[in-house]
């Protein structure tokens, strides 16, 4: 029997099963959305429901009609084309400067490091809606002004405030994920590079860049797909022509009821969980650098 030690007493062995029965259910509840959407995706009728010919298994039941649309029609081509162009700039933005910051903060000498960590990591702690209302107000005249003296074109300053926007909420996932991997960082080593001649910008990418890199690109990965899913502050932020792949699923969920959504989200979820695979993956790679994980 393993995971239980032969001297365990009927108590300790019935919470050891009805632990295990009590995941499996909050499993259970968080997956089931999922597990609902998908096989729906596959629907050969245009209907939200399982057909008569699902339930009973029929080759005729399904169909890659939805996935057709999503991968050959402009409405959510286009959306998409768009998410793979925000996404990774603005992902770029927030591994620059929130790994920056992560290495200042970790400093001990910076004075209010607490303070300055907590306005850094607000935009993941207020309320979403306040952050794109407040977006909104600050974005709108700097995109007036860069149209008026930069002569910028009104499409282009759209995405500039888009990215800048999704920038802002993509940040404090790098700045976390630097900040746990500095944790165990050996300071020394950057100290024997510089008794060594090695100036801050050498011995940041050949000594300290390599041993953080694994937390460096989880915060990465998370900021990319908080930019490719969010909606709310690209509905406030943008215009139509940097309309992404969300905001054309929250449209199409209220104005024209198409199944393609379910084709999207599943396309989504299957992109998501990829993303999550390799955050774990370098998550342990992380421990096995720091000595934490014995293999």
């Amino acid at each position: 029997m393993s995971g239980l030690p032969p001297y365990a007493s009927t108590g300790q062995r019935a919470w050891y099963y009805s632990f295990r029965v009590i995941c499996g259910l909050i499993f259970f509840f968080l997956i089931a959305p999922i597990v609902i959407i998908v096989p729906l995706s596959f629907n050969a009728e245009d209907f939200f429901t399982y057909t008569p010919k699902m339930l009973a298994l029929d080759p005729e039941g399904f169909s890659l009609k939805h996935y057709r649309d999503f991968f050959g029609n402009s409405d959510w081509t286009r959306p998409m084309k768009n998410s793979l162009i925000i996404a990774p700039i603005a992902t770029i933005l927030s591994v620059s400067l929130g790994t920056l910051a992560a290495i200042g903060l970790s400093q001990s000498h910076v004075p209010f490091r607490r303070a300055i960590m907590a306005i850094l990591i607000s935009p993941m702690i207020v309320p979403l809606i306040i952050s794109a209302t407040g977006m909104f107000f600050f974005y709108s005249p700097l995109g007036n002004w860069m149209e008026a003296n930069l002569g910028m074109s009104k499409n282009l300053v759209g995405y500039i405030k888009v990215i800048l926007a999704h920038a802002v909420l993509g940040i404090p996932f790098v700045i976390i994920t630097v900040t746990a991997t500095l944790v165990g960082f050996d300071r020394s080593l950057t100290r024997a590079a510089a008794n060594m001649g090695a100036d801050p910008v050498t011995t940041f990418f050949r000594v300290q860049m390599p041993l953080i890199l694994p937390g460096v690109i989880s915060g990465a990965l998370f900021a990319f797909i908080t930019s490719f899913d969010e909606v709310v502050v690209v509905l406030f932020v943008g215009s139509s022509g940097q309309k992404t792949l969300p905001w054309q699923m929250f449209t199409g969920l209220r104005e024209q009821i198409s199944p393609t959504i379910l084709a999207a989200a599943t396309v989504l979820v299957a992109f998501s969980i990829a993303l999550l695979t390799t955050v774990e993956l370098l998550r342990r790679r992380s421990e096995r650098l720091r000595g934490m994980s014995p293999s």
